[in-house]
């Protein structure tokens, strides 16, 4: 037969294997419609279309983001990344293609909280979940969380704005005690400038937060301190959210072999 002349073979040959796969139109039909020979399509079939290419290209895109993260992403983080470059694809082909190749995110053990509930009697919850301020220095958050090391648990306490989401002070002990956050709570201060009157600390109700010693801290800049509810991680959202990124992004990446 004569055949036509064909300026992007790949496509043709894209589309005749489409029709068999979703349609059951034979090659031979699909050929003779076309213009094409069989064994011209049976050639140029061998090399990859556009569609394999991009299939291929797509696979790659979503392993590099996986090893990347360390293995943490799953197909929902992948899929926003790859967006951001460009891609259109949907979540459901990451999954898919994630399930195929055994991409499985490891997924993050949760761990007790470090901050025990105190005796002493609570401060006022003025948050009450509402984590947005009109302006800097209105209302800070305060945590603690752990880290694991080669020579013990490493406790990390750190103070945020609600404004900018900034993290404007941390310290970092072997214990975690009244000390460790009152030394985060100084350095949000000195950040700021050391006036810092009038500022909401948002805390759990941990004993390190309820102790006389960061009390007196508070008092002392002016800053008035407000706490959530015992064991309700919502109450203290922000820093929850921190404490999350936080291992996924780097912490659980990275082996520590000392506290320093």
């Amino acid at each position: 037969m004569d055949e036509v002349a064909v300026a992007d073979p790949a496509s043709v040959v894209g589309v005749i294997s489409d029709f068999r796969t979703e349609h059951g139109i034979s090659h031979r039909v699909s050929c003779r419609a076309l213009g094409v020979s069989e064994a011209w399509f049976y050639k140029h079939r061998t090399r990859p279309t556009r569609r394999e290419l991009r299939r291929q290209h797509l696979i790659e895109a979503v392993k590099e983001e996986f090893d990347d993260s360390g293995g943490t992403y799953g197909s929902p983080k992948i899929w926003i990344r790859l967006v951001r470059q460009g891609w259109r694809v949907s979540v459901n082909t990451i999954a898919r293609i994630m399930a195929e190749f055994g991409l499985v995110a490891r997924k993050v053990r949760r761990r007790r909280g470090v901050t025990r509930p105190g005796k002493r009697l609570a401060a006022p919850d003025f948050v009450r979940r509402d984590f947005t301020a009109e302006a800097p220095d209105l209302v800070w958050c305060g945590d603690m969380t752990e880290i694991e090391t080669g020579q013990g648990k490493l406790y990390l306490a750190r103070v945020i704005d609600l404004f900018s989401r900034r993290l404007l002070g941390y310290a970092m002990g072997a214990r975690h005690d009244a000390s460790l956050v009152v030394a985060a709570l100084h350095m949000a201060a000195a950040t700021r400038g050391g006036d810092v009157r009038g500022v909401i600390f948002h805390s759990d109700r941990g004993s390190e937060y309820g102790s006389g010693k960061f009390r007196r801290a508070c008092q002392k800049l002016g800053v008035t301190q407000s706490m959530g509810r015992v064991g309700s991680c919502f109450d203290n959202a922000v820093s929850e959210a921190f404490n999350s990124v936080l291992k996924v992004e780097y912490v659980h990446r990275h082996t520590f072999t000392s506290r320093t």
